[in-house]
């Protein structure tokens, strides 16, 4: 049973939050909009873009997209209208700046980093002498195994 539910779940196509009364009637207009509204996070979601959130704020914010749009604004001047009033933040992808240069390379510095240090502790293992064979027993040593071995057969 919870298999089905899985699955049915997992079929059901995605459920955006725009509203009838949000869709602009030009066609190419529209799809400028929602393109746009994929790109800008929900201010109180924060995880999820205006396109699908039903907040209150992800409404607004489709709605001045669209009157921007309607206006005669290019998608650059919306977003860049929005970054304006909102913040960096309301983009779900970051500009590439000065500011976010951390947060674009942080990731793959970790990943090189991480991928160096495993490099090197494997090169360092190899040199640590695992290919010299172990000294020798000493003479105490020797009776001490002998000992230990004769108990062992004793007992099983």
């Amino acid at each position: 049973m919870l298999a089905i539910v899985a699955l049915m779940l997992l079929a059901m196509p995605v459920a955006y939050a725009v509203q009838p009364d949000e869709i602009m009637s030009d066609p190419a207009k529209e799809v400028r909009a929602r393109d746009l509204s994929r790109e800008l996070r929900c201010m109180v979601c924060q995880n999820q873009s205006i396109d699908d959130s039903d907040a209150p704020l992800a409404r607004d914010l489709r709605l001045l997209v669209r009157e921007r749009i309607a206006a005669g604004d290019s998608n650059s001047q919306v977003l860049d209208f929005l970054v304006a009033r909102y913040g960096e933040f309301v983009l779900l992808k970051p500009r590439f700046e000065r500011q976010t240069v951390l947060l674009w390379l942080l990731a793959p510095l970790l990943l090189i980093g991480g991928g160096l240090a495993l490099w090197l502790q494997i090169r360092r293992r190899s040199r640590s002498g695992a290919d010299v064979p172990a000294p020798p027993l000493s003479p105490e040593e020797e009776t001490r195994l002998a000992a230990l071995m004769s108990d062992e057969a004793k007992s099983s």
